[in-house]
């Protein structure tokens, strides 16, 4: 994939706060495109179509995989999740960063085929135990669903040195600054190299 911007892929485990985080960069920081990942998941309280998520049916997805129209997908707590490839290709050979809140499986992916013009950041919650309060305290989740998001954290927290940044989500402002430290600094990087090559 040939492409003037780059693509930054944020991971962690549910419940660590990369969703806020990434929220907040997008509010902060021009020209940083949000992906809207696909899903077979049904929609949460709150949550609408094309914002949140593209929510399509189990054929619909497949359909997408058989034509390879997703840039990286993975099963994850029985649906499945995925990153359109045609939305992102436009936006970096436009010359647009593109932010990814992906999980590890797809981040790997991601890893494999354009890892030159990627950053890989993941957000870690304090403790484990930490992560289970904030799982409790969103009330989403039923105990078991709860016990089944601590057994795969448990498995994503495997791949941290697969990530080229790792920030400890225990305040968020403080997370928040190493957040857009990274991609600012990534940025000054990457228009360096595109004058050295004028």
């Amino acid at each position: 994939m040939s492409s003037k911007g780059s693509l930054f892929v944020v991971s962690a485990p549910s419940g660590a706060g990369k969703t806020t985080l990434c929220e907040k960069l997008l509010k902060t920081l021009p020209n940083i495109v949000n992906s809207i990942s696909m899903t077979t998941r049904p929609l949460r309280s709150g949550e609408k179509n094309k914002n949140d998520y593209f929510f399509v049916s189990e054929t619909e997805f497949k359909k997408k995989i058989k034509n390879n129209g997703l840039l990286e997908y993975a099963k994850v707590f029985g649906n499945y999740y995925g990153t359109p490839k045609r939305f992102v290709e436009q936006n970096l050979a436009k010359g647009n960063d593109v932010l990814l809140n992906i999980d590890v499986q797809g981040a790997m992916q991601i890893r494999r085929k354009f890892r030159r013009n990627s950053r890989f950041i993941f957000i870690l919650p304090p403790s484990m135990n930490d992560l289970k309060k904030r799982l409790l305290l969103r009330k989403t989740d039923t105990k078991l669903q709860i016990k089944k998001r601590l057994d795969m954290a448990k498995k994503e927290l495997a791949y941290l040195n697969s990530y080229d940044y790792k920030i400890v989500n225990d305040d968020l402002k403080k997370a928040f600054g190493q957040l857009l430290s990274i991609v600012v600094a990534a940025r000054c990087e990457t228009e360096k190299r595109k004058v050295n090559l004028k």
